[in-house]
């Protein structure tokens, strides 16, 4: 699959999920890659914190990779660089904020000097081979969210990256209508956007009113507040920032994540009047109306700040009559883990407010409004709906039609279209699944390791050791049990298992790999009488 003269698209991750955005072009022998994002963990990958995209696609064009541009530094569209950049081999291509948080994750890894990491201002274009790129900047949650212009010889595609519109954007600027008109006069091919907030009806709002909603909140408390937010949102940093100020209260910041985005976003020129923070131990000493904390941890993370100050392990303190407000939405997956925090604190006696009491946080992907808006600036010949579930994907191509585009594409991870020459149509279809970083292993999402440790979860597992002297049984076999529900008949469990094992051992002694399977059978059938489930059976056989 080498391009030809032609322009193709290709997602390896984003495309039908939430995060881990990578997205493929090729034209003239060549592919650019755009985001290579991570996405998180859930109770289907027991153990596992990250997941990252399968780039074995691409991994087997090396040669034809050109390197890979990014659009921000969210994670789900950088967080996978630490761990893939390296093995790709090729350039990267970062505006300076963005750029500053990859050399960060990069440095933690000790690969710096394996990485090119080329830092590109949003002042004109670039090229890298037969693609042409401008930086085209959109108002978002984090410094520097770009869209790209692509221009090929076979045509332009306006790839949005994360966007929203707000007239008045906390940190940087954004494109003016009239500039995002100016580049649909001069024709694109295809608009490449953002599905995530395609079911919500209104725009998303300003991050100036979140202020407003804050400063009214925080006032009206009083005693202790912790704000929880996403770390990278360095907007809502800033709102945070000025909260604090408008309201008397010294500001404290937890979580080495937000360590880092303050860091950064200073050394590239942004919260340069974010105010002084205080450690732990003086926050805990000044009167609780007088200090306002911002935290790690609104999706539930555990490792996070905000869950071990709600489980009282960490030096910052909460009491009844403090308050934690969650600026921030929940991602879908994280409930469970977001209610449970939120249960530990309503025990402790604190308060909870969240967007749904009060005007604590604007998302930064477009609803409807904004949707409508780009695609009358834009007016592109094709919208091909990328960052989202299938459902939102399918809603936006929907939608974009409805409101005069042309033509709409419908694809997921792994589909191959060809965008131009001649009509859109899909040409192939490439491998596209997932890994795993265990613990600093990188493992196939669904291989050997994580389906077994699947199956502990469920199922539980049993060891079993026995002794033999020739075809004999020496001594009674052992039986080991964890996570097999048979607490209250675990000695009866024990015993007949250690009969139907022994039983096997008289049956099968002589043929040590039948008498192993032998063993694993009875042993399990022993465990679905009492239990009904079939946990993983071990056997170790010692020979006398």
């Amino acid at each position: 699959m080498t391009p030809g003269n032609e322009l193709l698209f290709l997602a390896l991750g984003g495309s039908g999920e939430i995060g881990m955005n990578v997205n493929l072009y090729g034209t003239q022998g060549k592919w650019l890659m755009v985001d290579c994002g991570i996405t998180f963990g859930d109770a289907n990958y027991p153990g596992v914190d990250v997941i990252l995209p399968d780039l074995q696609f691409i991994e087997e064009r090396l040669d034809d990779l050109l390197g890979i541009v990014l659009t921000h530094g969210h994670e789900d569209h950088i967080g996978a660089l630490p761990y893939l950049a390296a093995d790709l081999g090729v350039p990267l291509y970062a505006t300076p904020f963005t750029a500053g948080l990859i050399y960060g994750k990069l440095e933690e890894e000790g690969i710096t000097d394996k990485v090119e990491l080329n830092v590109v201002k949003e002042d004109g274009p670039f090229s890298v081979g037969p693609f042409t790129m401008t930086y085209t900047p959109l108002a978002h949650s984090i410094p520097e969210g770009n869209a790209i212009l692509i221009e090929t010889p076979y045509g332009k595609v306006f790839h949005t990256g994360d966007w929203k519109l707000d007239d008045s954007p906390a940190l940087g600027g954004a494109s003016t209508a009239a500039e995002l008109t100016a580049i649909g006069d001069a024709g694109v091919l295809a608009l490449v956007c953002d599905s995530t907030n395609v079911f919500n009806p209104e725009a998303s709002g300003s991050e100036a009113d979140v202020r407003k909603g804050l400063d009214e909140v925080v006032a009206a408390i009083k005693g202790r507040v912790l704000v929880t937010t996403f770390a990278s949102n360095a907007a809502r940093l800033q709102t945070l920032g000025e909260v604090a100020e408008d309201t008397g209260r010294k500001l404290c910041v937890a979580g080495r994540s937000l360590d880092r985005i303050i860091r950064v976003a200073k050394a590239t020129g942004y919260l340069r009047d974010f105010p002084e923070t205080v450690d732990f131990d003086t926050a805990m000493s000044l009167p609780p109306s007088q200090v306002m904390i911002v935290a790690t941890g609104g999706q539930g993370e555990p490792r996070a700040a905000l869950n071990r100050i709600a489980e009282d392990t960490h030096v910052l303190k909460l009491h009844a009559g403090d308050t934690v407000v969650f600026s921030s939405r929940q991602i879908p997956g994280n409930e469970i883990a977001i209610g449970r925090i939120m249960n530990t604190l309503a025990g402790k006696g604190v308060d909870i407010i969240t967007d749904r009491q009060a005007f604590v946080h604007v998302s930064g992907h477009p609803g409807r409004p904004e949707l409508a808006e780009m695609y009358r600036w834009i007016r592109p010949e094709i919208i091909l709906p990328v960052h989202g579930e299938v459902r939102h994907m399918h809603e936006q191509a929907r939608f974009a039609l409805a409101q005069g585009v042309p033509q709409a594409i419908n694809q997921v991870n792994g589909d191959i279209w060809r965008l131009a020459p001649g009509k859109p149509q899909q040409i192939g279809h490439a491998p596209a699944g997932r890994l795993v970083l265990d613990g600093d292993v990188i493992l196939p999402a669904d291989g050997a390791t994580i389906t077994e440790r699947r199956r502990l979860a469920l199922y539980g597992q049993i060891s079993v050791a026995v002794a033999i002297h020739g075809s004999r049984l020496k001594g009674a076999p052992q039986i080991r049990v964890q996570g097999v529900p048979v607490e209250e008949d675990r000695d009866a469990f024990l015993e007949e298992a250690a009969e139907a094992a022994a039983e096997a051992v008289r049956k099968d002694g002589r043929n040590l790999e039948a008498l192993r399977e032998s063993l694993r059978l009875a042993v399990r059938r022993v465990a679905v009488r009492f239990t009904g489930k079939k946990p993983v059976v071990d056997v170790l056989i010692v020979e006398l």
